[in-house]
């Protein structure tokens, strides 16, 4: 699914497409590589990066699957 990724630190956004079955920890991942490539360089992702709700800035449970979260194509989220 495609989701939209808002990276607030480099002022940006980017379509990322994502499996809808696969751990949120492993989605993080992918997500700080993806920016990171995408960016040029210009993102750089720590331990500490976070992947949180566009909408409200609430923290994702990396725990749980994309699927289980209601994640979904066109949704909105943040890269902390």
């Amino acid at each position: 699914m495609l989701v939209e990724v808002f990276v607030p630190v480099i002022n940006a956004k980017y379509d990322v497409f994502i499996p809808n079955t696969s751990q949120m920890s492993e989605v993080l991942e992918l997500l700080k590589k993806a920016v990171t490539d995408l960016s040029g360089g210009r993102f750089v992702a720590t331990d500490e990066t976070a992947v949180c709700y566009r909408e409200n800035g609430s923290i994702i449970n990396v725990n749980m699957t994309v699927y289980e979260l209601g994640i979904h194509n066109g949704s909105k989220l943040m890269l902390i």
